[in-house]
């Protein structure tokens, strides 16, 4: 089973796409009401963190990797503290912009490399940074296949970005829970 959390309006051929109003990262209870017995392949959220304090983005890993099978995954997907654009930075902000219709109105934290992987790291995970900006603002890229979960804010998929210039870039990883022999 994969599922997306957070979807949105984003469904994939072969996952699940939940709301938050369907799992709630932070209730343990609805996973325990979605996966019953079962634990997940894979999960994947696309912009989903930022919308949590530090501390709720640990607990939500926590419920994640619990909920995940030895050797699953999560592809997570969150906007980027070290990416140089002013415009980028303003509308991803605490707060966003300040319109309270507005996704980043709810942003709790703007993460940078660094501190997004100790969030799974602390949650048990073993992490693999897919795309991210250094401290320097110079942009990391490591391929990743689509098939394992598609980011449509990311290097290759978004269409503000070039060759010649990035306009959309995310902290992309992939957290693996490690498979038990």
């Amino acid at each position: 089973m994969k599922v997306i959390l957070g979807a949105g309006k984003t469904t994939y051929d072969g996952w699940i796409s939940t709301q938050e109003d369907e799992l709630n990262l932070l209730n343990r209870s609805d996973f325990e009401k979605m996966f019953h017995d079962e634990k997940a392949d894979a999960f994947l959220a696309e912009h989903v963190w930022e919308h949590m304090t530090i501390d709720e983005g640990i607990q939500a890993a926590k419920h994640c990797y619990e909920f995940l099978k030895d050797g699953g995954y999560l592809r997570v997907a969150v906007p980027d503290a070290n990416f140089r654009n002013d415009w980028y930075q303003n509308m991803v902000k605490v707060g966003g912009n300040g319109d309270p219709n507005h996704p980043a109105y709810s942003h709790k934290v703007v993460y940078d490399y660094k501190t997004f992987c100790e969030v799974f790291l602390q949650a048990g995970f073993q992490v693999t940074l897919l795309e991210y900006c250094d401290e320097k603002g110079t942009f990391h890229y490591s391929y990743w296949n689509e098939n394992d979960g598609k980011i449509g804010r990311s290097y290759r998929f978004d269409t503000r970005n070039s060759e010649v210039q990035l306009g959309m870039v995310s902290i992309i990883l992939d957290a693996f829970k490690e498979r038990l022999i």
